[in-house]
Order: C-alpha cells, then structure tokens, then sequence
C-alpha cells in the first residue's frame, strides 16, 4: 500500500469524514479469509490521518469506514459490538465505568503522535494581525478558566514582549459534548497550573483527582463562553472574521486545515514552541507506557526536552485480540475476514501510512511503536510478528528522521525582539528575560533535528503500571441513537462514496494513488 504523494484536505473533515469505499476483489491464498468490511468510529484527534489512511485502504481495494464523534463515543460502540474498531487517545478504565470493554476484550494498538494546539483569533492595539501569540502554561491555564478575560491582561503582555492588545473580552471556545481532547487539555492545565485548576474544578464541581471529560453547557469558567460540537467546527470558527477575539483548544492538523495559528507555547526548560513533529516526537520521548501501551503523559507535560511541545499524545485503535500476553484479550473476530482486513491496513499504517504524518499535523510513531503494530496484526492473525526495519518499513522513523514539514519556522517573536536591540544600540543581544527564552530559527526552524530523529524511543522505553487515570462525567454513556444511525448508513451508502472519490479524483487529476 503506498501513501499518497500529496494530501487532499476536504473541509469540514471532522463533520462530513462518514467514508464508504467499496471492497475491490482481492484474490486471497487457500485457507487466509478474505478480506471483509470493517467499520469504527472515535476519536477526532486522529481523523485527519484516518481521511488519509482510509483513502489509501481503498486504492488498495480494502474497504475500510470511520465516523469521526469522539474517543468516549468511540469506545462505547466498540464495548456494545456496534463496531470492528475504535479510534481513541484514552483508555477504557478513564471512562470511569469499571469492566467496560472487558466482555468483548481488547487491546491498544498506537498508530499515531499527535498535539493539541492553542488556536486564537486576536489583532494588535494597532489592528494589525498577530500570528505568533506566545503563551506560558500559567496564562492558559488562567485563560481557560476564567481569571484571565481580557486580551490586554498583564499575563498576555508580559509572555508576548513588544507587543500590546487592545481591551477585549476573549471568546473562550471550547467542545460541547464528550471529548477526548478537552480530557488532554485540561489534565495538562491541572498537572502544570495546580493552583489555578483546583479552586476552578471545585467551583463546577469537578473531582480534582480524575480527568474532566465533559464540559458542562453553560460553565462558569469563561466570561464570553462558546461551546462548538467538533474539531472541525471550532477551527473553522476561530479561523473566521466571527471568531476574532476567540481562543481555543484543537487538534494541530485542523490549524492547518483553515489557517487558524497556533500559540507557540513555553516548556518547562523555558523554550517556546509549536506543535511540530520535531517538538511532539520530543515530548514524547518523556512518556510512560503501561505494559498494555496506553500512556502515562505527566512526564510529557512537564518534559525537560528543550524541543519538547508538551500538549503532546499518542492516538490508539482498540481491537479484538486472541494474544496470551494480553489478560484484556478474549478472543478473535467470528469473521476472519475482519481480523484480515485490519491486519493489511495495520501494516500499511505503521510503515508507509507514516510517511505524510508531519505534512498533515502530526508525528510518525518511533520504530518501536510501528513494532508493537506489528505485534498487534500477531495477536488477530494468530501468528508470529513481523519485525520491521528500515529494509521492510517505510516509516521515517526508521530512517532517523520525520519526514517533510517537520519543524517549526522561526519564531517571529524571537526576531522582532533581536531587531528591537538592535535598533536600540545593543545588537542581537538583550538582557529582556523573554528573549533569552525564545528560540529562534537555529532551535526549531528548518535544518533543527531532534534526539528524537534518531532514536527507537517516543515512549520512555521503561514499561511500568502506572494508575489509570479516569475520566469523569457522565462517565459510560449509553449508545447515542443518532450513532447507530449514521453507523448505519456508514454500511448502507457505499455508492455515495464511488462518486465522491471520483470527484476527488478529477478534483485531483495529478495525485498519485
């Protein structure tokens, strides 16, 4: 299977990204089932990968169908057998319902690394355009709860030197509903802004002691609260003229898709940095994975890494599995043809399905991820794993590197400060706190290279138990009647998505397959 030379990105991905291909005949060799439909649903963290991924299956001739909702959605259909597969960045004890999961059994099987950027929409007291907001932990933890409300606020001011805002209230934006990714964030606001995230849980009542799922519909943690239903809503809103003055939490890919910027965001060495592959493979060089690979991030939060962006996570299948050395297993699928199918996609997704990843948003796996992918076809096929190299893999990883478009470009912060000494008699240097902690071009612009590029690590590489850490309200939720619905047409609809690929195609007419 090869990956496509070139990305098409269909806007509103993460409203309309219901794909149906139909299977092409595929000759299989005595006694190996024939490949089968499968169908899943999860996680829009990783749906852009999923569109390019997806694509691919299906110039292959696998018929392969995702319904991007959400991570808890995605588990809950698959724990019902409303699914072959889920697409998540949790694990199933952090929905908070104990056994969930356990009678079909599963396993977690990496495919991606990813971030969650800070998009915003805001012009300087000059009306000029700003499109390298910088901002500290502390402010966006500030911001995300409510203390900060104004974009001239000192905190702003003081992590953006030079440069001054205008007296508006900020639109705090953030998902309706269930989430995985408002879990990420504000687990990441709790680890780095205890103080200022304890008396704001209380205050809506939420356990300090567990992830927050679910935002209520009317919080009191913002002044101007905006609640939207997906990635790709929020994006699109924030990018737009309606969304000037709002700010937002958001898959990195979907800043991309609509020219929304993303804040560039300090680590705890002090750098700044954006949610480029360089700096997500670098924070996650500091995660923890449990033995049955779901991730442990309060060490990628708080990572030393002078490259490392630290609202950085893994993405996950969850699948049937039969493997011994997985208690949570109990099975195969009764339909061989699906543990088939799934296991010439998954080899597909760890090699050459990593080769776009940074173009699109996110990091390839590290080699040792793109293994236990491998791993995992072993534990649906019955058989021995693969193990993959550099000879067999297409990964980039592999290789010692991530692919193209995987740094940042200069921090333009970074050099309007340089340029103000400069103009003041000093030169490049300048005694202003700020600007000896943002990095410029030689750090993470074009050329800059990782520890990451040439390692096997993105996980510490030290499997431990580690406390799950659960999410919490509503906890479980029933299967939403809407879903099975559109699971429904998922299956029903395959000549509807013939002639959207045909589109695309004359949409396209140089794109490689």
């Amino acid at each position: 299977m090869r990956s496509s030379c070139r990305v098409a990105v269909v806007p509103r991905v993460a409203l309309v990204i219901v794909v149906v291909f139909v299977a092409l005949t595929v000759g299989s060799p005595a006694g190996v089932a024939a490949p089968a439909r499968i169908n899943g649903s999860g996680s829009n963290y990783v749906a852009l990968a999923m569109q390019q991924w997806v694509a691919d299956a299906q110039t292959s001739g696998l018929a392969v169908n995702y319904l991007p909702t959400s991570s808890p959605e995605g588990l809950t259909t698959f724990a019902n057998g409303l699914t072959d597969f889920a697409g998540t960045e949790a694990e199933f004890s952090a929905l908070g319902s104990g056994g969930a999961g356990d009678g079909r059994g599963y396993q977690y099987v990496p495919d991606v690394a990813g971030a969650v950027a800070v998009m915003y929409n805001v012009t300087d007291v000059a009306g000029t355009k700003v499109d390298y907001l910088h901002l500290s932990p502390r402010t966006i933890a500030r911001i995300f709860t409510g203390e900060i409300s104004s974009w001239s606020d000192p905190a702003i001011s003081a992590d953006n030197t030079g440069l001054k805002f205008p007296d508006q209230p900020i639109t705090v934006v953030y998902r309706g509903g269930q989430s995985g990714t408002t879990a990420l964030f504000y687990d990441f606001i709790s680890h780095v802004a205890p103080d200022v995230f304890n008396p704001w849980a209380a205050r809506n009542q939420f356990p300090t002691q567990v992830r927050i799922i679910q935002l209520d519909s009317s919080p009191s943690f913002v002044p101007k609260p905006y609640a939207l239903g997906s990635s790709d809503q929020i994006a699109q809103f924030v990018a737009s003229d309606a969304g000037r003055w709002s700010i937002s939490y958001d898959e990195f890919g979907y800043a991309k898709v609509y020219g929304a910027p993303a804040a560039w965001v300090q680590n705890a060495s002090g750098q700044w940095v954006l949610p480029y592959a360089t700096n997500i493979s670098a924070a996650l060089e500091s995660a923890t994975l449990r033995p049955d690979l779901s991730q442990d991030l309060a060490g990628v939060y708080t990572s030393g890494n002078p490259l490392a962006y630290p609202l950085s996570a893994y993405s996950y299948m969850v699948s049937q599995c039969a493997g011994a050395d997985r208690p949570t297993c109990k099975g195969p699928y009764a339909n061989a043809g699906i543990a088939e199918t799934l296991s010439k996609w998954w080899r597909y997704i760890a090699c050459e399905g990593q080769v776009n990843m940074a173009r699109i948003g996110y990091s390839p796996l590290p080699p040792n991820l793109s293994q236990e992918m491998a791993n995992s076809i072993a534990r649906l096929t019955g058989g021995s794993p693969e193990t993959l190299n550099v000879g067999n893999c297409a990964n980039p990883r592999f290789a010692g590197n991530l692919g193209e478009d995987s740094t940042s470009p200069p921090d333009k912060l970074a050099d309007r400060i340089e340029a103000q000494a400069a103009s003041d008699g000093g030169g490049a240097a300048t005694s202003d706190p700020t600007a000896t902690t943002v990095p410029g071009a030689s750090s993470t612009g074009a050329g800059a290279k990782s520890s990451a590029d040439e390692s096997a690590g993105g996980g510490s590489g030290v499997f431990r138990e580690a406390a799950p850490v659960a999410y919490t309200r509503p906890g479980l939720p029933p299967t939403s009647s809407l879903l099975v619905v559109a699971l429904v047409l998922v299956v029903a609809l395959p000549p509807i998505a013939v002639g959207v690929h045909r589109r695309r195609k004359k949409a396209f007419p140089g794109e490689s397959p």
